[in-house]
């Protein structure tokens, strides 16, 4: 008479998920909501070349003379610092808020999301859509107005990069202070208004006066805008250009320390 053993029940292995594989899922489901906003797709790619073009005559108003600057390389990196505000900060304010209001922030809080890889993962679409069309539009305003090549495309890259970490960390620090989707739309105005005036987006703090030039050089994009220009240009030294980075991260993370400290993770009442 023969026996069998009886059969041993074989217990699932638990799936393990790094902080890449997480980000990644989150990045995937806010693109598929990102396609489907035709108003956020049209604010990031129609708004940054309208200004390019709306602005091309103030620039040329400009007296530029003694700065060492062109039109070029006045209206090209200032369109890519708008397509930067336009696909990541504006954007992501009314993510950060939209998804804490409906309670998904709250939710993934329940998983082994970790804080960060929430807002990071989120983050992640507007980001690739920024750096794909300032690659473009560098492309296209080249062309267009007959300008060299950036003569320090390291410059170019550093500012890209450090802009967009910024912007992440300045739309979670302004969601934080947001209370409703419909004011998100407003929230991020005054920080956009004084980068665009003060850090010399379309005009360059060259041409301001003295005293306003000084305090203009410490907002927080205006070493972001200086490495831009600086890759065109080419003209900032090893020290400029560490010191630009350093002050940029450092902003940065003052705005993380803010996010950390104010960010709400469920609706505000």
């Amino acid at each position: 008479m023969t026996t069998t053993a009886p059969a041993r029940s074989v217990a699932a292995a638990p799936v393990r998920t790094g902080p890449a594989s997480r980000m990644a899922a989150l990045g995937r489901a806010e693109l598929a909501l990102l396609l489907r906003s035709k108003a956020s797709l049209v604010t990031a790619l129609v708004l940054p070349a309208t200004m390019a073009v709306s602005m091309r005559g103030l620039v040329k108003n400009l007296d530029l003379g003694g700065t060492g600057l062109s039109i070029a390389t006045v209206l090209v990196p200032g369109t890519l610092a708008m397509a930067l505000f336009f696909s990541i900060y504006t954007n992501l304010v009314g993510v950060y808020v939209t998804r804490r209001e409906s309670l998904v922030l709250k939710r993934l809080r329940t998983g082994e999301v970790r804080d960060w890889e929430i807002l990071a993962g989120g983050a992640l679409p507007a980001v690739l859509l920024a750096l794909v069309q300032c690659v473009l539009l560098a492309v296209g305003l080249t062309v267009v107005l007959d300008a060299p090549a950036p003569a320090a495309p390291h410059l170019l890259a550093a500012g890209l990069v450090v802009g967009s970490l910024m912007l992440v960390a300045g739309a979670a620090l302004t969601g934080a202070f947001t209370r409703t989707a419909e004011s998100a739309q407003l929230t991020f105005l005054p920080f956009m208004l004084v980068t665009v005036t003060g850090s010399g987006l379309f005009m360059p703090r060259e041409v301001l006066p003295g005293t306003a030039a000084d305090i203009s050089a410490w907002l927080p994009f205006s070493p972001v805008m200086d490495l831009l220009r600086g890759g065109w240009t080419g003209d900032l030294g090893a020290m400029d250009q560490g010191r630009l980075v350093l002050v940029s991260l450092a902003w940065t993370g003052v705005a993380a320390l803010g996010v950390r400290q104010w960010f709400r993770w469920g609706p505000r009442r």
